[in-house]
């Protein structure tokens, strides 16, 4: 639907979400997969921000950013996974204008977050093993909160410069999306004016944050190897190993799909849309669900109270 005003307007009423063009027949089956993957996300990271809740010995720094990266999580999944399940399986795919830009400002802010907090728990891990008798009092709960803070900020601050050009500028009679959710590039393929800005603003921000967050990643974890490779311990250097093995299978889950799907939008014009749409959906749900279950396993004091309250015993 759009206003009635010729051939352009000054936004539409709303747009119309395709879903995965090319397989509309299909899309009933496979919602059941993604519903699957979006239950594990919900259960999980409930059951991780419960446990640490709980339990005082897990309001250590590195549990206080994984619960953040829960937080994060729980929000980035349920921005859109709702409306996509909805598309597939009852065919809702009309999403209101104010409804599209707000989901646009979620996606992009709690991707933005998410990668902030990945780089805060590199930095926790790094003073951790090169500095471990100083570990509590250089990340102390004041500096943890801040840097979540800071992390969140930056997310706002720079995602809704883009959501207000955007909210400005008017829009073609074509208002169809082909994909299952609402993202910065998509709708502004929509808009019918010169999007130079828009679309620098946007390379700015993804390539700043990315760049800077995987650099101090990068950096911390070349320290951290550093440090392993001279203990003299081979037991100590596996249990190091083991503590950051957890935190790269998380990096790599976010960055690898974010990043295809990212370049995939602005310059491979020939991946066929099937794959990058299956791309675009995953990098928004695949983390969600990995986390909880990679930090449970991974982690002995979050498996044990799992397995604690499944077995009905007392800490």
């Amino acid at each position: 639907m759009m206003l009635p005003s010729g051939n352009i307007s000054s936004h539409p009423v709303s747009f119309i979400l395709l879903g995965m063009p090319g397989l509309q027949s299909a899309q009933f089956w496979i919602a059941f997969p993604f519903c699957t993957m979006y239950i594990v996300a919900i259960l999980g990271n409930i059951t991780l921000l419960h446990i640490i809740r709980i339990d005082h010995t897990l309001h250590g720094p590195m549990y206080l950013f994984l619960a953040m990266l829960a937080i994060t999580d729980l929000v980035l999944s349920s921005s859109t996974q709702p409306k996509m399940l909805a598309i597939f399986w009852f065919h809702a795919h009309e999403i209101e204008y104010h409804a599209c830009l707000i989901q646009v400002f979620f996606i992009h802010t709690f991707s933005s977050v998410e990668s902030g907090i990945l780089m805060a728990m590199a930095l926790d891990r790094y003073v951790a093993i090169c500095f471990p008798l100083q570990h509590s009092s250089i990340l102390t709960l004041s500096v943890v909160v801040k840097l979540g803070a800071v992390v969140l900020m930056r997310g706002l601050f720079l995602v809704s410069p883009f959501c207000f050009m955007v909210s400005r500028m008017p829009f073609c009679d074509n208002q169809v999306i082909p994909q299952s959710y609402c993202e910065h590039m998509a709708v502004l393929k929509l808009v019918c004016a010169d999007t130079r800005v828009n679309r620098g603003y946007g390379l700015f921000v993804a390539f700043s944050v990315a760049a800077f967050d995987m650099t101090i990643i990068s950096i911390s974890y070349a320290m951290i190897l550093r440090a392993v490779l001279r203990l003299p311990s081979g037991e100590a250097s596996l249990k190091a190993f083991g503590t950051c093995a957890s935190h790269v299978c998380v990096i790599l889950a976010l960055y690898i799909p974010a990043l295809f799907s990212f370049l995939t939008h602005r310059f491979g014009h020939r991946v066929p849309r099937m794959v990058h749409i299956t791309f675009a959906n995953l990098y928004l749900l695949l983390p969600p669900m990995l986390n909880p279950i990679i930090y449970g396993v991974r982690t002995k004091q979050i498996r044990d109270r799992v397995v604690q309250g499944c077995c009905g015993k007392d800490p």
